[in-house]
């Protein structure tokens, strides 16, 4: 995870990065902030936005199949770490709508649209949208 991290942090520079369906699995957003980077999650459970917050990472409730645009005003990168299959789709149109490229770390067997550029960073298989 730290090397997505870094791998993120080479795309964003100064940016503003939002990682969606964080789930508990905070690893990257805070080697990101730790990186000194301004970063939020987003998900659909409350459980996970409650404990990101206690964890001091901005976090927020929001539903990827029907996002509030408001919230990601000024994002550079939109991310996801071993997204379900079924969200994948609709990180690549938000980032679409918000112009911006999107990042996606899957789990090994997960297949992914064949629109993303497949990158190797440190072995990590790393698909991304420009």
């Amino acid at each position: 995870m730290e090397a997505f991290a870094e791998y993120l942090a080479q795309k964003a520079r100064n940016g503003k990065l939002a990682e969606i369906g964080v789930g508990f699995n905070f690893k990257v957003a805070l080697k990101l902030k730790e990186l000194g980077l301004d970063v939020f999650v987003v998900d659909w459970n409350k459980n996970a936005v409650e404990k990101a917050q206690e964890l001091g990472i901005k976090a927020y409730v929001d539903d990827v199949f029907k996002p509030n645009l408001m919230l990601y005003e000024g994002v550079k990168i939109v991310y996801a770490v071993r997204p379900t299959p079924e969200i994948v789709r609709p990180i690549l149109e938000l980032a679409r709508k918000l112009g911006v490229p999107a990042y996606i770390l899957p789990f090994s067997l997960d297949e992914m649209p064949r629109e993303l550029k497949l990158e190797n960073y440190k072995g990590l298989a790393i698909y991304k949208k420009d």
